[in-house]
C-alpha cells in the first residue's frame, strides 16, 4: 500500500465516497420527516466543520437519541375510571414512562378530588429511569396527602426493579424529603 501515490488513494475514496452516498436522501428531503432531515444536515455539517466522520457520528446519534425519546414520550397515555358506587377511581397508564414523559404523567392525575382509593393500573406501562420513578412517587405521595390509598398493580418486573431501587413511596422518611425539596 506503501508504493501507491497518495494521488490514486485519493481518487478511490472520492469514488468510493460518490458510489456509496444516497443522492435520493437530497431530492427526498420535502418527504422526509424535519427531524430526520435535521439529523442528516447536522451530521454533514459536524463532519465538514470538524474532519472527524466519528465526531460527526456521534453528534448524529445523540440528536437522533433526543428526536426519538420527544417522539417516544408523545405515546404514553392516562385514562380514568371511577367506581359510581364508591369513591375509588382507577387510572390505567399506557405507555413508556421516562424523563420525556414524567410531566405528562404527573399532570393526568385530579388530586383534588375527593377519593378514598385510587388504584394505579400500570399493566401496560413501562418505567425507564429515575424521572419516571420519582414521577411515580410524586404521584402516590400527593394521594395519600390528600387521604387516599393507593394501590399500584401490574407493574412488570423490570420496572418494579427500578422502582424498588429508586423508588420512596413506600419509605416514610425519604417520601417527606421528595415532597419538601430536600
Amino acid at each position: 500500500i506503501g508504493q501507491i501515490p497518495m494521488a490514486a488513494l485519493v481518487a478511490v475514496m472520492i469514488m468510493v465516497s460518490i458510489g456509496t452516498f444516497s443522492w435520493d436522501s437530497i431530492i427526498n428531503l420535502k418527504k422526509h420527516p424535519l427531524s430526520t432531515n435535521i439529523v442528516m444536515i447536522v451530521t454533514v455539517a459536524v463532519v465538514v466543520a470538524t474532519d472527524n466522520l466519528s465526531i460527526g457520528v456521534l453528534v448524529g446519534v445523540l440528536l437522533a437519541s433526543l428526536f426519538f425519546a420527544n417522539k417516544v414520550g408523545r405515546f404514553m397515555s392516562i385514562s380514568s375510571s371511577k367506581d359510581e358506587n364508591s369513591a375509588h377511581r382507577t387510572y390505567k397508564v399506557v405507555g413508556q414512562v421516562f424523563f420525556a414523559s414524567s410531566d405528562q404523567f404527573n399532570q393526568a392525575f385530579d388530586f383534588k378530588e375527593a377519593l378514598e382509593k385510587v388504584t394505579i393500573d400500570l399493566s401496560a406501562a413501562h418505567f425507564w429511569d429515575i424521572t419516571a420513578v420519582n414521577a411515580l412517587d410524586t404521584v402516590v405521595i400527593k394521594f395519600r396527602r390528600e387521604g387516599a390509598q393507593v394501590d399500584i398493580i401490574g407493574m412488570n418486573e423490570a420496572s418494579a426493579t427500578v422502582v424498588d431501587k429508586f423508588g420512596v413511596h413506600n419509605k416514610p422518611e425519604e417520601a417527606d424529603k421528595l415532597l419538601s425539596g430536600h
